[in-house]
């Protein structure tokens, strides 16, 4: 009887001690791979958490306490209009321009509001992928050809693999159906314009904030690099102002805020994640002590930071022990990895699928990535493969999108992402190669 009640969690501690007592502490490659996990996570939270996760938690939280189930699913529901849904999910996917685990978050307050799980998947996809800057720099940077297969395959994988999630699960979107027919329509607290502009405001503070540096000093992208901290501040203040008018935050608080974020900037010009902090505290203060509306919205946006932030982290951990940083080793040598992506097999597309799929890609660092392994022999159907499946997916993504929807629609959509992918690049690759 106790071999039969036990025997797993023995088991499970000889397996623990063993991989202690045969730990490789001491080898070169794996103190720096434990070296290189440390070193990735500290960039991500230096560079992602503020900047991109803490706004992206704000507008998930005011997804589920701003905007009305009903309102999201008569736009994003299973009963919704499927050109409608799909096309306001891959463009709002599009226009956020943000990487595969910023746009968590925004994926989990529209779904958790009633989306379908077909719009919710492309909007999920059509976030990361079909970045415009990053397809600018792809075609100038890796071929006109690449540039163009990548914007092509990325907006049909939106729209192919939303579809197929919504077919295999069709029978969870009726019941979502039905659901909706029994719902009473909400009367809005404020016109839909306010919450328009609202909700423009906050994207708006999001993309700006992270607008990447251009390869090029010139040009529209880089003019707008130029003054993306003037823009953002500039928007700060009308988020400002609209928290004031419609939504009752007292203009003290909206001062006692704002205030100190000016000083700040002006002391410290080149150093404007002061100053966004010193922002991101006082609207974290004065929303957590509010009784109403704002109050609610803070524990939202708090409720999806709790669940979010800890799987992102442990996940960038193990991926920069894995893989390492750009240009710096991890557990798996890159020369495999570079070994593996030679020439147009089918093998050679699907372990680029494969691997972009779990590792780690901040927003435009695919570009030299790829253009390194190409250097190094991958074919141009294997770069293909990794530009779509790469920035789409990532190791911290899947483990947050597992505590979303589930292991098996998580399974079934990082399989998609990857046969597709590899898919598009031997078609690619036959005709380019």
């Amino acid at each position: 009887m106790f071999w039969k009640d036990e025997w797993k969690k023995l088991a499970a501690i000889v397996a623990v001690f063993l991989g202690c007592y045969y730990l490789p502490v001491g080898s070169e490659r794996f103190d720096n791979a434990i070296l290189e996990a440390f070193h990735l996570v500290k960039w991500y939270a230096q560079e992602h958490v503020l900047l991109c996760l803490i706004p992206a938690f704000f507008i998930a939280g005011a997804i589920g306490v701003f905007v009305s189930q009903a309102s999201v699913m008569k736009y994003l529901g299973p009963k919704a209009n499927k050109a409608l849904a799909y096309g306001v999910a891959s463009v709002s996917g599009t226009i956020l321009a943000v990487c595969s685990c910023t746009v968590l978050p925004l994926f989990a307050g529209i779904y958790r509001m009633g989306a379908g799980l077909g719009p919710a998947i492309a909007f999920l996809y059509s976030g990361p992928a079909i970045n415009v800057l990053a397809i600018v720099m792809t075609a100038r940077i890796l071929g006109m050809e690449l540039g163009i297969a990548r914007a092509v395959g990325a907006i049909a994988f939106s729209l192919v693999i939303g579809l197929t999630m919504h077919l295999i699960y069709r029978k969870e979107e009726a019941a979502k159906s039905a659901a909706q027919l029994a719902m009473p329509e909400d009367k809005a607290a404020r016109p839909l314009w306010q919450n328009a502009l609202y909700f423009a405001a906050m994207v708006g503070i999001l993309v700006f904030a992270n607008w990447g540096k251009p390869d090029q000093p010139e040009g529209l992208w880089a003019a707008i690099y130029a003054v993306k901290w003037p823009i953002t501040g500039v928007l700060a203040i009308a988020f400002g102002v609209m928290l004031n008018l419609w939504f009752g935050i007292k203009m003290w608080k909206v001062l006692a805020t704002a205030i100190p974020v000016a000083l700040l900037a002006y002391l410290f010009p080149e150093q404007p994640l002061v100053s966004f902090s010193a922002g991101v505290i006082g609207l974290s203060t004065f929303t957590s002590t509010d009784k109403g509306e704002a109050g609610e919205w803070f524990a939202t946006s708090w409720g999806f930071a709790k669940q979010i932030l800890p799987l992102l982290l442990f996940g960038v951990l193990i991926a920069g022990a894995l893989l390492g940083r750009v240009g710096h080793e991890g557990l798996i040598p890159s020369q495999w990895v570079a070994q593996a992506v030679g020439g147009n097999s089918l093998m050679a597309n699907f372990f680029a699928s494969f691997a972009g799929a779990f590792m780690y890609f901040a927003t435009l660092t695919e570009v030299p990535i790829v253009q390194g392994l190409i250097g190094s022999g991958m074919g141009k159907g294997p770069a293909l493969a990794l530009l779509l499946a790469g920035p789409a997916l990532s190791l911290p993504n899947m483990l947050v999108i597992r505590s979303i929807i589930g292991t098996q629609k998580t399974v079934v959509f990082v399989s998609l992402v990857i046969v597709m992918a590899t898919i598009c690049g031997m078609i690619f690759g036959t005709f380019f190669g």
